[in-house]
């Protein structure tokens, strides 16, 4: 669930009515009795799980609200809530999957303006849910909802042993310590506001705040993952060894190097999977079909394969799991590592670039100087109707020729959007101008049989 706080869906009865569904969801038949032994999957160990469910918040000013109004629901099934306060998603899906809780809940909109806010539930296992588990919920929802009852709150405390936890838990998977290292650290005054400085400093990083400085409305406003030009300025400033961006849940990282130069979630991938190849646990990687040609062919280069899904890191997950694949992630920087988490997790994925620094003895500008990102094009075209594209006479010949003059050099990707009508097309190659021709010509060939 994601929109406007205090509007439908994000209003208070509809969110007392989230922790109604899922009280009932743990009280049920699905959850284990109190005393039982679990989860069978997961990073953590076997806990107990009692009717508990542990929620957690970033910054905006909704968040407390809406935590103690499903609080609320959650008690009136009889199932107490323990609260996390500001704590990422991925941290949240740690606690969730190591405490004994049944599930988690936390409320955020990631990289959203303020007043935006969302729910998202996540199963002891520390995944979020299935589809068809949340439709379940959504109908006990709705049910509860037409009974016009009156939704109650819980007043929270929060609990700071849940997020020194997830601190500690980071700190111990790291194989080299970060002293004598400077790091620029923008948190988008968001959930990592207080984790990361704290995590990079208790390994003996030397850290320069940005976007560290909440007031409940200024959460990715011109700062973090979203805007990374004053940290770009602010790396070069200072002579920093990196700069790290996050967004307002904490679940992507994106990098400045020594330089200046940006590094995306492809070059991420990459300097994140050499090491795990050169220990023989990783045969290939995971990545969206959005993933430039520049990290596939670099990755080629040390004999390791590309597996692309659709977009969106659910798929990657799926993938992940599917191949028993321990790196994946997109371009955005959200970043999975699954031998140490079940979700993506932007200050996880600093600890493994910042691990492949020490570990090498290499800067980032000389880690990611293999990989060239080939010039990209998105051009979205609004049409009537969603026709197979198999059926698109003329879009399909300029896909052709732009196919043959690419050859294996370019990567031409036409698909419908799942939400909007709108048609997106991406090509990708060697020289700019060729790769701008041949978006355009593709793109107005489906706005000739598709178009408004």
């Amino acid at each position: 669930m994601r929109g406007v706080a205090g509007e439908y869906p994000l209003d208070k009865p509809t969110t007392h009515a989230v922790g109604v569904a899922l009280g009932a969801w743990v009280k049920g038949s699905h959850r284990a009795p109190e005393g039982v032994i679990g989860p069978e999957v997961g990073i953590g160990p076997e806990v107990v799980i009692g009717p508990e469910v542990v929620i957690g918040m970033d910054t905006r000013e909704s968040g407390p609200w809406i935590a103690e109004h499903v609080a609320g629901g959650l008690a009136s099934q009889g199932v107490s809530a323990r609260f996390a306060g500001l704590i990422s998603t991925p941290g949240l899906a740690y606690a969730a999957n190591t405490g004994p809780f049944a599930a988690g809940v936390m409320i955020s909109a990631s990289h959203n303006p303020y007043r935006d806010n969302g729910i998202k539930i996540i199963d002891h296992s520390g995944f979020k849910l299935p589809d068809e588990q949340e439709l379940a919920l959504e109908q006990v929802m709705f049910a509860h909802m037409a009974k016009k009852i009156t939704e109650s709150s819980v007043k929270l405390t929060v609990d700071e042993s849940l997020d020194k936890s997830y601190i500690a838990h980071l700190a111990s998977i790291v194989s080299h310590r970060l002293d004598g290292m400077h790091l620029v650290v923008d948190a988008a005054n968001g959930a990592a506001t207080y984790l990361a400085p704290e995590l990079f400093e208790h390994l003996g990083a030397k850290v320069d705040r940005m976007g560290c400085s909440p007031d409940g409305k200024n959460i990715n406003l011109n700062c973090g993952s979203l805007h990374l030009e004053s940290l770009r300025e602010r790396v070069l400033a200072t002579g920093a060894d990196l700069g790290v961006a996050f967004d307002g849940d904490a679940d992507r990282a994106l990098f400045v190097s020594h330089s200046g130069k940006i590094i995306d979630g492809d070059a991420t991938m990459l300097v994140t999977a050499l090491p795990l190849h050169k220990e023989g646990k990783l045969k290939e990687v995971v990545a969206t079909v959005m993933s430039n040609l520049g990290l596939e062919r670099a990755l080629k280069r040390h004999g390791i394969g590309l597996v692309r899904t659709p977009v969106g890191d659910k798929y990657v997950l799926q993938e992940m799991i599917k191949r028993n694949a321990p790196l994946g992630g997109e371009q955005s920087g959200h970043v999975i590592f699954r031998e140490f988490a079940t979700t993506g997790d932007g200050l996880l994925t600093a600890l493994r670039v910042l691990d492949a620094m020490r570990g090498s003895g290499q800067n980032l500008d000389e880690l990611t100087a293999e990989i060239e990102s080939y010039p990209q094009i998105l051009v979205n075209v609004r049409v009537k109707n969603k026709r197979p594209l198999e059926d698109l006479d003329k879009a399909n010949r300029e896909i052709s020729k732009a196919e043959a003059e690419f050859g294996d050099t370019g990567r031409i990707l036409v698909r419908f959007s799942g939400t909007e009508p709108l048609a997106r097309v991406m090509v990708e190659g060697p020289e700019i101008s060729r790769v701008e021709h041949f978006a355009h010509s593709i793109a107005n060939a489906i706005k000739a049989e598709l178009g408004e």
